[in-house]
């Protein structure tokens, strides 16, 4: 019996079991959460007027996470052209956000999913408590604090709200140009 509560308290110290599993042809869970502007982004508002790339991230301005940015910064005008919008989710904070954007140039919506709520409604697992990045940005030194870390997971939603894409084993460099070969198999 010991064993079984000793397990369980492990759980719950590191990734939370996610509430869903969504598969391919599931319907996309509607969710809100706070862009790097500081506004709130609602998916009613997006889906069905483009398709979505929804990526889930585990923090800004770290190795892999940047890489994966930046490679989808330089592939906007494709996926412009091609109607998609692409979506950024981390447990950062709007503020560490916006500081990512800048250093980056990133030309694409951030969500902050602070309490990892998103992420459990689309079933990526997401680890809760706070973690502090220090990094040096132009030339500053900023402390970075998150409070929910996701593991890395890509979506694709149509415009009809139906996950067409579902990766949970993504390849931070290597993700914008899977989901770039997707998009053109679906034209």
């Amino acid at each position: 019996m010991r064993a079984i509560a000793f397990l369980s308290l492990l759980v719950f110290a590191g990734y939370a079991n996610a509430e869903t599993t969504l598969e391919v042809g599931d319907d996309a869970p509607k969710f809100e959460a706070t862009d790097d502007t500081g506004m709130t982004w609602k998916s009613a508002d997006h889906v069905g007027k483009k398709i979505i790339v929804l990526y889930f991230y585990p923090a800004d301005m770290t190795g892999g996470c940047t890489a994966q940015a930046c490679a989808y910064r330089d592939k906007m005008e494709t996926f412009t052209d091609a109607g998609v919008e692409v979506v950024g989710v981390s447990g950062d904070s709007a503020k560490n956000h916006q500081v990512f954007k800048k250093a980056h140039d990133l030309n694409f919506t951030l969500l902050a999913d602070t309490d990892g709520e998103v992420a459990k409604k689309f079933g990526v697992p997401v680890a809760l408590g706070e973690k502090t990045v220090k990094q040096t940005i132009k030339g500053t030194e900023m402390l970075l604090l998150r409070t929910a870390t996701t593991k890395r997971w890509t979506f694709v939603i149509d415009r009809d709200g139906k996950i067409i894409y579902k990766d949970a084993q993504v390849n931070a460099k290597q993700d914008p140009e899977k989901i770039e070969k997707l998009l053109k198999s679906l034209s």
